[in-house]
């Protein structure tokens, strides 16, 4: 039976750890993703994909910063919309030169996508994260006095921009989203977990904070009624222990389960945090299923055969 999934991409899909993140690697690392598409498609169903920007909106402030004397400064607004029209055409061409070879030809389409965020979140008293590349003291010093940026220090890595990271409230451009799925376009939505927005019809500036994007796709996952809500990374499935010597794989965690396992930090901030958080919030919201795994596993996890699904407490029975 056909289905809506969304299929929220790890912030390793277009760049890996070991890799510089060249346009070309880029380019070759959206080949998993779109295969993984291309699988779905072909067993009927229709797909919404979201995806991460981290590495790129990086870059894109330091290309600012540095052509600062020469070109207008780009806030960050900006640079989560270039990087979402940026990271959409690299999917998108994936996506089209393996549906062309498959001979498939269902469009696919990138939306910039606003997300409503209150302005009295208390993460605007409080920016925390991180961005762009890092400073010395000096430096950060004179961004913070002539900028009015927030500044904090990394002891890995000197001193950092921080700013604010407000919950998602909802998708501005829903209905556009639910019109190219109910047309049975591929859409690519929400990147980086999309511009953050104050509905206060205030023209003269943008929200310049970031938005987790996996918590974005949650929302967007549950205010298109999907079926599945898909969350891609780089482990076939959720693991106890990751990475010890005694590390188990789960077939099934129920919400209670997460929240316990989150308190003994199994599940770190910076890893499979946010993913576990994201499929709870999709849960309480009223959503269907929710799904971790890979994009080799993709497919047969949305249909309960392979990944870790996310279940609500009284489903465990």
């Amino acid at each position: 039976m056909s289905k809506v999934i969304l299929v929220a991409v790890g912030g390793n899909a277009l760049i890996r750890r070991e890799q510089e993140g060249t346009a070309q690697e880029q380019f070759e690392n959206a080949v998993e993703t779109a295969a993984a598409v291309v699988r779905l498609i072909r067993a009927g169903h229709r797909v919404v994909l979201t995806h991460g920007n981290g590495p790129q909106v990086g870059a894109q402030l330091i290309r600012s910063e540095s052509a600062a004397t020469h070109a207008y400064r780009l806030p960050l607004d900006c640079c989560v919309a270039s990087t979402q029209g940026e990271i959409g055409y690299v999917l998108q061409y994936a996506m089209w030169q393996m549906m062309q070879a498959e001979g498939l030809n269902t469009p696919v389409v990138s939306l910039i996508t606003q997300v409503l965020v209150d302005p009295r979140d208390t993460a605007f008293q409080n920016p925390t994260k991180p961005i762009g590349p890092s400073y010395t003291k000096e430096a950060a010093e004179r961004y913070r006095d002539h900028l009015g940026w927030a500044i904090a220090e990394d002891p890995r890595h000197g001193f950092r921009r921080v700013v604010p990271s407000p919950e998602p409230v909802a998708i501005v451009e829903l209905e556009a989203i639910k019109a190219c799925v109910d047309r049975g376009l591929v859409v690519i939505a929400g990147g980086g977990g999309g511009v953050p927005v104050f509905n206060d019809h205030d023209i003269s500036k943008g929200v310049e904070a970031v938005i987790d994007k996996d918590h974005t796709s949650a929302i967007l996952a549950r205010q298109l009624d999907a079926d599945v809500f898909a969350i891609a990374t780089d482990v076939d499935h959720v693991y106890l222990d990751f990475g010890k010597p005694k590390q188990r794989p789960l077939d099934s965690l129920t919400i209670g389960q997460c929240r316990r396992y989150l308190e003994e930090g199994q599940f770190p901030p910076g890893s499979m945090g946010p993913k576990i958080t994201a499929a709870i919030k999709y849960l309480e919201l009223g959503g269907k299923m929710a799904v971790i795994t890979d994009h080799e596993h993709l497919l047969q996890a949305t249909e309960g055969k392979a990944g870790t699904r996310i279940i609500r407490d009284e489903e465990s029975g």
